[in-house]
């Protein structure tokens, strides 16, 4: 990125010198080179912004592994960054009955070692809770569609962090993906339980 402002730069500084005066090209040039200058330093700003974000994320990361290394073995959790964040996976059986959005009460010790990362490594972040299932069509319960019960299950995290973990409501937001945005396949119990899943998303700040 700095090499092509630089580029532009320099193209712009060649045809700015036509049809100017010796005093004009040199003013020209010192305001150009000054313009040069502002964008360095701000490429700069950006990228030790950026890397401290990044620090921040992966201490957030290897303070999760302590916090949940029973999870991440028995209950196949997942810790992974992402384009978007440092994402948290947890297989939907973890936290709910087949069909329901109601909290397993043995749930929430999990949320609350998840919540006091949160609140503490991670305070600034924004925070994105995301509900998947598999392609199985509802037929059992009262949910209209997987839409319904992915978005319900995603937003009893949400409550659940905000009502129990007191996590600032203005960093949460919950997002429904239903059955169409699977990381396995259907066509075995396997892959739909892997796709049935909360993410629990630490969202970087230059992706919001």
């Amino acid at each position: 990125m700095k090499n092509k402002i630089n580029l532009a730069i320099a193209v712009i500084l060649v045809f700015g010198f036509c049809g100017c005066s010796t005093v004009q090209k040199a003013n020209r040039a010192e305001q150009l080179q000054a313009e040069v200058d502002s964008l360095n330093r701000t490429i700069e700003q950006l990228q030790k912004t950026k890397e401290s974000e990044l620090d921040e994320l992966e201490r957030a990361k290897k303070d999760l592994e302590d916090r949940l290394s029973n999870e991440l073995l028995e209950y196949k959790a997942k810790l992974k960054m992402t384009e978007e964040g440092l994402m948290v996976t947890f297989l939907a059986e973890v936290f709910f009955d087949s069909g329901k959005a109601e909290m397993r009460s043995k749930a929430e010790p999990t949320l609350v070692k998840v919540a006091s990362v949160l609140n503490d490594k991670v305070a600034e972040y924004a925070i994105v809770i995301q509900g998947h299932t598999d392609n199985e069509p509802i037929k059992y319960s009262s949910w209209k569609s997987n839409w319904e019960l992915a978005s319900a299950r995603a937003l009893a995290v949400v409550h659940f962090f905000i009502d129990e973990c007191s996590i600032d409501p203005l960093r949460l937001s919950a997002v429904s993906y239903g059955e169409y945005k699977p990381v396995d396949t259907n066509d075995t119990e396997e892959g739909r339980q892997n796709n049935r899943r909360v993410e629990i998303i630490i969202k970087k700040k230059s992706a919001e």
